[in-house]
Order: structure tokens, then C-alpha cells, then sequence
């Protein structure tokens, strides 16, 4: 399993989305799966990628979060969540997602 982070610099999410995002991975058995940080830094370098802000989990090169708003803008993402707009999903959530990952 691949795992990555698309994140661009100064996102105030990005350490907690990957801090998340371990937890979750722990939980739903994925211990041995490493997560792979990746800084975007141009629009050039977003093209072709699954990146919709920052941060972006991808797994397996598809966004764990699809959504319609890719984007090449060094942009920030929301997540909606249960207690609204956040800048990364609950744990619960993710591991919702990772198990539906498939």
C-alpha cells in the first residue's frame, strides 16, 4: 500500500493529518504501511497529481477523500466532518476510509 501526504509548505494541517492518519493506519491493522510526505511547491509540480489542498491523502494514487475540487493552486483543503469544516478528517473518519479503500 502506497500512502502519501500532498501538502504545500506552511500548511498548518499537514503534522496533523499525518499524526491522524498514523493512528488510524495503526488501528485498522496497516502498522507496516509508511506514509510518504510530499511538499508541492508550483503549480507545475501539482499537474497530474490528486491533489485538492492541502493536505491530500492519497492511497494507492486515488485521493482517500475524492472529491470534485482538484486543483493546481498552493491551496488549502477542508474536510467536512461532525462538528464541521476542518482542516483534516476525524481519526473515525479515516478509518472509515481506509477500510473502504479497497
Amino acid at each position: 500500500m502506497e500512502v502519501q501526504v500532498l501538502h504545500i509548505e506552511g500548511c498548518p494541517s499537514s503534522q496533523a493529518v499525518v499524526r491522524r492518519l498514523r493512528a488510524a493506519m495503526d488501528a485498522v491493522g496497516l502498522r507496516d504501511a509508511p506514509i510518504t510526505l510530499r511538499q508541492l511547491g508550483s503549480p507545475a509540480e501539482i499537474e497530474g497529481s490528486q491533489f485538492a489542498g492541502s493536505p491530500t491523502i492519497v492511497v494507492d494514487g486515488r485521493d482517500l477523500f475524492p472529491t470534485d475540487g482538484k486543483t493546481t493552486a498552493l491551496a488549502c483543503r477542508v474536510y467536512p466532518t461532525p462538528t464541521g469544516l476542518a482542516g483534516s478528517p476525524t481519526r473515525a473518519q479515516l478509518e472509515d476510509a481506509l477500510r473502504s479503500h479497497g
